[in-house]
């Protein structure tokens, strides 16, 4: 949902000025961390959505627990299903600590929340930071602003005390959001990037980067499950690998290039027959993307032969094939990582089956596809940036 596109605008300078007038007027641990995260559907149709979403979110306020020991450091979430599924987990951000939902997102290296001084529509459904109510908070003169796959921000850069559990970054650069455009019904506060520091819109130190420098993590290595149990939090560690989420052995792969979190594959077949990546291609490994995104061309051949039939804008099969379509396989490093079609069909709230294949809007000039969380939600995942590499095994 939240991959990153590759151009970075700039607001005038009348703009810059509104904003930083009115913001001008106002641990060392060697255990790794582990955080829940919730898994939450966003809305596919707007329809009705603005007031069920409200109502949804006073009704199911959630609550921070912590249990704290040198094992571990869990903060546990309730998980909300609103549509399609999106990962998120708690931070706090300043002095005293302002609590916010946010998405650990790999596609991208900014950490953002929404300011008080937004006022976008989609705003008012967001926890806002008062900045003024933190004592450690400290303002600069940068704006800069990200174009995602599914919206839009503008921000201004701040500083201020971050913690992810125990994890605590001081003097963390972080973004304000004053726009955002193309969030409706996304229950989210912000955005927590995962990416090297290089894809920064911002020029912000990423908070992973920022806590590996600090001495907060021994390993530098963060690593996700997500959860196909609703009933049963998803998990983002930080600092080490729990091992009791996957079965079998980790297969490392290493990265295209340092500097970002994308892999090469060799292949994606059905039936032993090769669809897509025929002679190669680029993978990246997205948290923050919902579905499996690819080229045009390719995705509209898997639609037809997994036969599904445009409605609109969406595409649907019937739910009674779910059961008789193949697996499709991803492979990487020549190790094949099957998806089947319970995986790679969902349902959405009206009983209507429809595939997690999608157009990627982003245009690149070698073949790319993104895998998100239909994919993570199979194979859990090691991002190690020690040794710029990705490891994938089957989640338990």
């Amino acid at each position: 949902m939240l991959k990153t596109q590759t151009s970075l605008s700039t607001w005038s300078q009348e703009r810059n000025m509104k904003w930083l007038v009115l913001l001008g007027l106002v641990t060392f641990s060697e255990c790794i961390v582990k955080i829940p995260l919730r898994r939450v559907k966003t809305m596919r149709k707007t329809l009705s959505g603005k007031n069920i979403l409200n109502n949804f979110l006073k009704e199911h306020a959630y609550r921070l627990s912590q249990i704290s020991s040198c094992g571990s450091n869990l903060t546990f979430h309730p998980l909300r299903n609103i549509k399609d599924r999106l990962y998120v987990g708690n931070i706090t951000i300043g002095t005293p600590p302002q609590e916010f939902q946010v998405i650990f997102d790999t596609g991208s290296s900014d950490l953002w929340v929404t300011s008080v001084f937004c006022t976008s529509p989609t705003c008012s459904t967001h926890v806002m930071f008062r900045h003024f109510d933190s004592s450690t908070f400290r303002p600069t003169k940068k704006t800069f602003s990200i174009n995602y796959g599914s919206g839009r921000m503008k921000g201004v850069v701040v500083h201020d005390t971050v913690r992810i559990g125990d994890l605590v970054s001081t003097d963390q650069p972080f973004g304000l959001s004053v726009v955002e455009l193309g969030f409706d019904g996304i229950p989210f506060d912000g955005v927590m990037g995962l990416n090297y520091p290089k894809l920064s819109f911002s020029g912000a130190i990423p908070i992973f980067d920022n806590l590996r420098n600090q001495g907060a993590i021994s390993e530098p290595v963060f690593a996700f499950y997500l959860s196909k149990d609703e009933q049963e939090g998803s998990v983002v560690m930080f600092g080490g690998v729990d091992h009791r989420y996957y079965k079998g052995e980790l297969n490392w792969i290493p990265l295209i290039q340092a500097g970002d979190w994308s892999v090469h594959m060799d292949s994606i077949s059905m039936k032993r027959k090769v669809i897509a990546c025929s002679g190669g291609c680029k993978a990246v490994v997205d948290t923050g993307t919902s579905l499996i995104e690819g080229p045009r061309r390719l995705v509209n051949n898997i639609q037809k032969l997994i036969r599904a039939m445009p409605r609109g804008s969406e595409y649907y099969v019937s739910c009674s094939a779910v059961n008789t379509l193949p697996p499709i396989i991803f492979t990487i490093k020549g190790i094949n990582y099957p998806v089947p079609a319970q995986a790679y069909i969902l349902k959405d709230s009206r009983g209507h089956c429809y595939p997690t294949f999608k157009e990627n809007t982003v245009s690149t000039s070698t073949e790319t596809w993104i895998l998100g969380d239909v994919f993570l939600r199979l194979y859990f995942s090691v991002f190690d940036r020690g040794n710029d590499r990705i490891g994938l095994a089957q989640a338990v």
